[in-house]
């Protein structure tokens, strides 16, 4: 007998009875769960929806953006009244906006979602060229070797 694709066969007894109501074996892919109080089986579990984040490195760019505008509109005199307000150190206040000094187009190619997004450590050490032309050309090598 065939339900939900699985296949439920009476186990027979030694005479090669079949006993209604006896053992049964199931075979196929089942998973047990819990429906209000009680349990019930399925066929299969379903698949697990598929969840596109944008990387850290892109949300933290974003947040980047954010503070500053913060800083710029005067919501905070400085980055240490920024860090003491969120509850870091000043120094992780300025890993964060150092983010905002990176070249436009290495900015625009780290938030866009259409690209496979770099790590922090690989955006790192473009952030400590002084022109943009020195972080493009780290940039490229960078994006070649991750090719």
């Amino acid at each position: 007998r065939v339900q939900c694709g699985v296949v439920i066969e009476d186990v027979a007894d030694g005479e090669g009875d079949n006993k209604p109501g006896g053992p049964r074996v199931i075979r196929g892919r089942i998973r047990r769960i819990r429906r209000k109080h009680a349990l019930a089986f399925v066929e299969e579990a379903p698949p697990p929806e598929t969840v596109h984040r944008p990387a850290r490195v892109a949300r933290l760019l974003a947040l980047a953006h954010r503070l500053q505008e913060a800083i710029d509109r005067g919501d905070y005199q400085d980055r240490a009244e920024l860090a003491r307000v969120l509850g870091v150190t000043k120094a992780r206040v300025s890993q964060i906006l150092d983010l905002t000094l990176l070249a436009p187009e290495i900015q625009e190619e780290i938030l866009c979602p259409c690209r496979d997004n770099p790590r922090l450590p690989s955006v790192t050490p473009a952030l400590y060229r002084a022109t943009w032309s020195e972080q493009r050309a780290l940039w490229s090598r960078l994006r070649g070797e991750q090719a």
